[in-house]
């Protein structure tokens, strides 16, 4: 009776001991993760050649980040650089709406924003967030999802117009790979001899410099249509 008890005691104190690990790893990973936009503070993105935030040319409403097409431009960058990380954000689009994140952005003071067209654009890979049902530019490269202009999505499942669609972007050591709902639709290793034949073909083959940082900010896009972002976290591996 006596060993019956005495291993009954072990076996819930194993239990517990496993439980507790669980838990323990649980709260560390969450704790891992740093809100950049919660559905209210601005406070971890200012805008692009900027100390502020761009109030008016982005707004929150109803607790999402809104791009105003009525004002001129100016693209949302955080103000803290980042190296190797997961970022993950929800995002939507109005009717032929055009937008997309960039990543290891820099800020060429030289160039002017309000243009029509982002900073330094030309300078750093993109993952496109697009109206693809209505925009002008039908080509699968330039589609939401895409590493704009050099690698078209697989299986990718877009959400309809207004609704949200949920987004992963990881990099890590020069691997990148991107998550549209759930799928992974695009994968790539920025130094391969894949991707320097890509940008030989793309808009970006006049540019040898192309993305040659290996950090700095996560932007977001105001290409003069109205988009809206929600739920942006970001962990730095």
């Amino acid at each position: 009776m006596k060993k019956t008890i005495c291993f009954a005691l072990v076996t819930l104190l194993l239990v517990s001991c496993n439980n507790s690990k669980k838990s323990k790893n649980t709260t560390e990973t969450e704790t891992d993760w740093v809100v950049l936009f919660d559905g209210t503070t601005t406070d971890a993105f200012r805008g692009y050649g900027i100390k502020e935030f761009p109030q008016g040319v982005w707004n929150v409403e109803n607790g999402v980040l809104t791009a105003n097409p009525d004002v001129p431009n100016r693209d949302l960058i955080t103000r803290k650089r980042y190296k190797d990380f997961e970022l993950e954000y929800e995002w939507a689009v109005d009717t032929a709406a055009n937008s997309g994140v960039f990543f290891h952005m820099q800020e060429d003071l030289s160039m002017e924003s309000n243009n029509g067209n982002s900073p330094n654009w030309l300078d750093n890979f993109e993952l496109q967030v697009l109206d693809d049902q209505h925009f002008y530019d039908t080509l699968a490269v330039r589609s939401a999802g895409a590493v704009y202009d050099l690698i078209a999505p697989k299986n990718k499942k877009l959400k309809p117009i207004g609704q949200f669609n949920q987004a992963k972007l990881l990099h890590k050591d020069g691997y990148v790979a991107h998550w549209l709902n759930g799928n992974k639709v695009v994968e790539f290793e920025m130094n391969s001899p894949e991707m320097r034949a890509l940008l030989s073909q793309s808009k970006f083959k006049e540019n040898p410099d192309f993305h040659s940082d290996k950090e700095g900010h996560i932007m977001l896009q105001h290409h003069g249509q109205r988009v809206y972002y929600r739920n942006i976290r970001i962990k730095e591996l």
